[in-house]
Parts: C-alpha cells; structure tokens; sequence
C-alpha cells in the first residue's frame, strides 16, 4: 500500500485527548481539558432551541448569517473602537480552531515564514507545516512569560510573510502588553507581515488587565486577522462557532477557505450568538470576575499543598510548578502519577512546545464548579500528605 499523508500519519494524539482518557479510565477529576462544566447564558441557548423551529435550517450564507456578522462587528466597535463592514469584514466559521486554519490558509504560500511564540496551542504547527510554510519559533518562559524582544527581532526576516499570536495566551495565563504589541507592530511594518490573532480568551482578564487587540495599533488594521469564540465568550465550547474579522481583502480568501473546510456553521447557533454578543456589559465583566474567583480559589488551594503557583492574567487556566512537593520526574510523568494515584487530571506544560521544554510544570483548568474545584485541591493535599517521603513520591511516578 502506497503510504498516507506523513506528516498526519506521523502526528500524535493530542496530550488532551491522552489525559482525558486516562482521568476517565482512573475517575480523575479532569483540570486538563479546558472547558466549563456548567452551560452559559439561559437567553443564549434559548435563543438557540427557538431558532431550530423558525424555518431557516437550510443552509445559510457562507460567511455567516446577517445576524452574527452584524452583532460581531458591532462588538469589535463595542469594545475596541473598530470599524468593521459586517457584509465584508467578517467570516463566521465553525470554530476558532477553523478559524486559525482559514486564516492561515488565506495567507501562507508554501516556503513562506510564520513566527509562533512558545508554549502554544497544538493546532498551531501542524497547519503551518501542512500549508508548506515554515515555522519560527520564539519562546517565552516561566515563570515571568517575558517577551524576548531580540530573540522575536532575530526571527522576523525577508521571508517572513506573518506572525500568530496568541493573547491573553493559551496556557500560561498571559496578556501581552501595549510596549509588547508595539515592538511586535514595529516588526510587522518593517518587514511587511500580517498577523493571525487568536484572541479567543479577550474577554477573560482579571486583576485590571485589559486585552489590546493588535489590529486597534496604528498601521495594523490592514495587515491583522482578529480571531474570536463564542466557545470561550459564552462558555458553550461545544458549539463550535468563531468568528474572524479583518481587511475586505483578506477575508475575502479566508471566506475562500473557509469554503473548502466546512462552507458553514449550524444557522440556530449563529442566530444564538447574535444575542450572546449583543447583552450588556454586566454579562461580561461578571464572567471575568466569576472566572478570576475561581482562578484564586484553585490557586490558593495548590499553593497551600506546596506547589509554586504562577500568576494569571487571563485564560481559563492556571500554571504551577511541582518541583517544591519533591517530584523529580518530568511533567509528563507528573500528570500521569497524580490522575492515577491522586484522582486529579493536569496537562503537562510540555506539551505546548516543540522540543526541550521546562519540565516541571503543569496546566490546571479552574473554569470548573467550585466544589469540584474543592475536591481536586482536597484530594491533591490527601495525597501528597501521605507521601512518606520524597524518594517515595519520586519512585511512585
């Protein structure tokens, strides 16, 4: 037989779905696979199951319907000061992960440059080196995530046709600054780039912190692909909708695209996230402040069974550093060891990078019901109380 595509055939299976088969086979709490356990806005999913009986069930445009468009673009106004053309501007796709991809694709040639920043979401490098682009990787590093503004510099070059960022980022937790997002324009401009902006998580920010969308930064209207989530924004993953917003010019080839992916996206659902968008700003400051409680909640838990808990500024999800409780196996070894002998579920931060990752630390979700938020830290402090030692905990891996 005549072999199958390489580079698929040679992709694993996502560490997600790995830890959460696992956390399932042992009846683990699962803080890996980030997702809420509680449904979002009853008018949202009302909206939704009403628009299933109003006859529109057919296929619907393929950029979106008016509704979303019209409700996305008003939201880029709403909250950024954007100016977006919703008959244009916009394309709704089945998913931000789609999204990403379509963007990609309406962008890169084969032999073109991508940057990417280290740790990443895992779609990431897989659709860059299927499109036969080529990816440069810069990485931040815990425990201050700082961005390495010579290392970024050394990485933008005559081939360079974009750079995907990621902000508030996926998984540590960070939002860039405006002196970060002005070095990046400055490189953007100088050698004539776009950006892929994934910015699924802007409107989970906590502690003051405000998410700056880099297509708001002088110049950079034209050249930026600003990705959004009804997923994220409305805690509905499994709906699967998201929504790209840009140049006419670019979105025109993302609709394109988009076309050859999945063409559309479930009407019912568009007409539903048409409302979601469109409610008060109480909605959405009330679920950055929900999520930053439990932020603190899980935080506070894993720092008083010792872990060295980094801080987080945005996301769903928060990093911390087990080296203080003794184990000295790496954090692959580490998730595996507290789901099968402590029935709570992380993901292993080196699965966001490529290769010779910081290995001692992990992602746990906390966008999860308090009392099970309660239960993994009481079962996580069961455990590591009854570890005799730390050669025992070190052998139980």
């Amino acid at each position: 037989m005549k072999p199958v595509n390489q580079l698929l055939s040679a992709t694993g299976t996502t560490v997600f779905t790995v830890m959460s088969a696992l956390a399932a086979q042992h009846g683990a709490i699962n803080l890996g696979q980030g997702f809420p356990d509680t449904d979002g806005p009853a008018e949202v999913i009302q909206a939704a199951a009403a628009a299933l009986r109003d006859g529109r069930n057919q296929y619907p445009p393929l950029t979106g319907v008016p509704e979303l468009r019209a409700a996305v673009a008003s939201a880029n106004g709403r909250f950024y000061g954007l100016s977006i053309d919703s008959a244009t501007e916009v394309v709704v796709t089945s998913g931000a992960t789609e999204a990403i991809t379509a963007s990609l694709m309406a962008l890169l040639n084969p032999g073109d440059e991508v940057v990417l920043i280290e740790p990443l979401y895992d779609t990431y490098l897989p659709v860059v080196r299927m499109l036969g682009a080529i990816p440069r990787l810069v990485r931040l590093l815990p425990p201050r995530w700082e961005l390495p503004r010579a290392e970024l510099a050394a990485a933008f070059g005559p081939k360079t046709k974009a750079i995907l960022l990621n902000t508030p980022m996926n998984p540590c937790g960070k939002v860039f600054t405006a002196a970060e997002l002005a070095f990046i324009a400055d490189l953007m401009v100088k050698h004539d780039a776009y950006a892929v902006c994934d910015e699924v998580y802007e409107h989970l920010t906590y502690d003051g912190w405000r998410h700056i969308p880099l297509m708001t930064l002088p110049g950079l209207r034209d050249r930026c692909l600003r990705i959004g989530s009804a997923g994220k924004t409305f805690s509905l993953t499994g709906w699967k909708v998201g929504y790209v917003s840009g140049p006419a010019a670019l979105c025109s080839v993302v609709a394109k695209a988009h076309q050859n992916l999945t063409f559309t996206t479930p009407p019912n659902l568009q007409r539903a996230v048409a409302v979601g968008l469109g409610l008060d700003d109480g909605y959405f400051a009330g679920l950055a402040s929900a999520l930053a409680a439990k932020r603190d909640r899980l935080s506070a838990g894993l720092a008083g069974i010792g872990f060295a808990v980094l801080p987080a500024m945005g996301s769903y999800f928060v990093t911390a550093d087990f080296s203080p409780l003794g184990f000295v196996r790496d954090d692959v070894a580490f998730c595996r060891h507290i789901t099968e002998q402590a029935g709570v579920t992380a993901i292993p931060v080196s699965a966001f990078f490529e290769r010779d990752a910081p290995g001692h630390y992990a992602r746990f979700a906390f966008c999860k019901q308090d009392v099970l938020l309660d239960e993994a830290v009481a079962r996580l402090r069961r455990h590591f109380r009854g570890q005799g030692s730390t050669a025992r905990l070190t052998a139980a891996g």
